[in-house]
């Protein structure tokens, strides 16, 4: 070095300085940032963030108790954490939502920039299962205090509901969950209108389903749970899942969820004293084996998948002790992001693979499963015994369960479920004009159309509705309809400028089959959005069409021994003059065209 030209000392030396100050710089940026976080740290003290529920184990966070804890999070940590309104409750409440990340990434836009994983929880939908409210808390507390989430954080977004229900939330007894250990006082499972907001997914009656359709879509989640308490039989698991239905998921979900999450979940419910079991759903007795869960779209897990999202509803047992169930709910919550964390590219490439799937799925697609009773597999259970003593209030039998008499057992389960009912992909639906509910519950969920420019005739595949039955009693504010079989007609049809034109090559795909399509479990004729094409409009007095039917059969033989056969096929038909004359109406020019033919048409070229 000592024979080099003075000036390329000096250059050397420029250089060494130059890296040196620019490490001093990286070492002073990384040591503020560790600095900033102790100083925060030390002026914010955990036992400064104390939930209701640590104050007082018997005590579930109110709505004001819960929405100004995260108020005051949101408050001193403006860099970890944003607290937000989506709309409002049927009662005129305000819906609160938190995001919990890292530098500020607090949007959709900026969380997949970032190629960050949503993880998505929902809490107090049925407000009187409360634990996932207190859980939470905990939860996001942690987020931001515990130093080990900042890595976590730079790869997963956590979007939070504190109080989905917040009507119900508001409306706090100590009496209306009657089989419930705890708490003291909780909130009521209808909302404002009285209605199941975990049945209201699709229809939307309610102005808190409306926003979170909305919000949902917005940010896409890649993991979504949400957060109950159980009925049913009495076992020692305090934690039980229901997982979105395999049999539904998209083969590439379907296989990352069975292989690597689930083993994953239990095995860390199981480390955290929190064994679990899949929820327990049967028809008498646990021992006799436990039947998996078709989670439809009305639910949160079953909507999720219509969006590819992972779904997970914790089910804590009712007869537990509260604080157990909500220190479970809250390791469940931490055990799933955890597994987020080491499995988000493995989960994010699923969920990729998921809507490929679908959008260039070319033939059909599912509406209906139905329970496969020849397969099975068989999971270790622990449980009571389940007997029969007579009842002290009827003198007749009644089931009990013996915690005297505990068993472990294999068990058969249940949990392959087949479709039953499934339809030919069209190329593109028409939905006219007039439907602007459906319209509008669409686009809040992402679904891409275009409004025809003018007047069009258009060759269409229609149904007409054969037989349907509705419920007999209502149900969430409907009537149901179920048992739809379906004939189909070839037709050109006159569309209107401004109807809407939904191309089946996009990411919404199974949203749109599953809610058109009148025969899926969910669909908008099921509830009730297309009842209008069921009356009908037009009608004939009897007398004075007789005469009328009477030259109809003259002029078309083939109609004659239509009616013919039938009377010999139908003695009941025989011997109804009624259903008679109703029956050449029917096959004439006379009766009205579009009497139960389904309005939306089936583009197949």
């Amino acid at each position: 070095m000592s024979n080099l030209p003075i000036y390329r000392l000096l250059g050397y030396f420029r250089l060494k300085f130059y890296k040196m100050k620019k490490s001093i710089t990286r070492f002073t940026h990384l040591f503020l940032i560790v600095f900033a976080l102790q100083l925060t740290a030390q002026n914010n003290k955990v036992s400064d963030f104390l939930t209701p529920f640590e104050r007082d184990s018997t005590h579930t966070a109110t709505h004001t108790e819960g929405i100004s804890y995260y108020k005051k999070l949101a408050t001193q940590f403006p860099q970890k954490m944003l607290l937000s309104t989506f709309g409002k409750s049927d009662g005129g409440e305000p819906l609160h939502v938190a995001v919990i990340s890292s530098d500020k990434i607090f949007t959709p836009e900026s969380a997949r920039k970032a190629g960050k994983l949503v993880f998505f929880i929902n809490n107090a939908i049925h407000p009187g299962e409360s634990e996932g409210v207190d859980a939470s808390m905990l939860f996001v507390r942690d987020l931001i205090f515990n130093l080990e989430n900042a890595a976590f954080l730079k790869k997963i977004v956590v979007v939070v509901i504190p109080f989905y229900n917040v009507d119900g939330a508001l409306n706090r007894n100590s009496t209306t969950r009657a089989n419930q250990n705890g708490p003291a006082e909780y909130g009521f499972r209808g909302n404002a209108q009285n209605l199941d907001l975990n049945r209201d997914f699709i229809k939307c009656d309610t102005r808190n389903a409306m926003g979170f359709n909305q919000l949902f879509t917005k940010w896409q989640p890649d993991v979504f749970m949400d957060n109950h308490t159980s009925n049913g039989s009495d076992y020692p698991y305090t934690m039980t899942c229901i997982a979105t239905q395999q049999s539904k998921l998209a083969p590439q979900l379907a296989d990352y969820q069975q292989i690597n999450l689930l083993p994953q979940l239990y095995a860390a419910m199981k480390s955290a004293d929190f064994e679990m079991t899949p929820y327990v759903n049967f028809d008498e007795k646990p021992a006799d084996g436990i039947i998996g869960f078709m989670d439809s779209p009305r639910y949160s897990t079953g909507y999720a998948a219509l969006h590819h999202a992972l779904g997970f509803m914790p089910e804590t047992h009712m007869l537990k002790p509260f604080p157990a169930r909500v220190r479970g709910t809250l390791a469940f919550e931490k055990a799933l992001f955890k597994i987020c964390f080491g499995d988000k590219d493995k989960i994010l490439t699923a969920k990729k693979a998921a809507v490929e799937f679908y959008k260039n799925k070319k033939t059909t697609f599912e509406l209906q499963w139905k329970l496969d009773t020849t397969r099975h597999k068989s999971l270790i259970f622990k449980g009571y015994e389940a007997k029969m003593k007579p009842s002290d209030v009827s003198g007749l039998p009644r089931l009990w369960y013996d915690r005297n008499a505990p068993f472990e057992k294999l068990v058969p389960y249940f949990d392959f479920f087949d479709p039953s009912v499934s339809v030919e992909k069209p190329t593109a639906y028409i939905v006219p004009q007039a439907y602007q509910k459906v319209v509008k519950r669409l686009k809040w969920n992402g679904v891409q159309m275009r409004q025809l420019t003018a007047d069009t005739v258009v060759e269409v595949e229609l149904y007409r509705i054969k037989n349907f039955k509705s419920s007999a009693n209502p149900y969430e504010g409907h009537h149901p309809n179920g048992g739809v079989e379906l004939g189909t007609e070839v037709k050109k049809v006159q569309y209107r400028k401004g109807d809407f034109w939904i191309n089946l090559n996009q990411n919404a795909n199974r949203y749109i089959v599953e809610t058109l399509e009148p025969q899926s479990v969910d669909s908008y004729f099921t509830w009730n959005f297309f009842d209008g094409i069921l009356n009908q409009k037009e009608g004939y007095s009897d007398y004075v069409f007789e005469d009328l039917a009477a030259e109809i059969l003259k002029s078309s033989p083939d109609l004659r021994g239509k009616l013919e056969e039938k009377r010999k096929s139908d003695p009941k038909f025989a011997a109804s003059a009624e259903a008679q004359l109703d029956f050449v109406y029917k096959n004439s020019v006379y009766y009205e065209p579009n009497h139960r033919i389904y309005p939306v048409g089936r583009v197949k070229k």
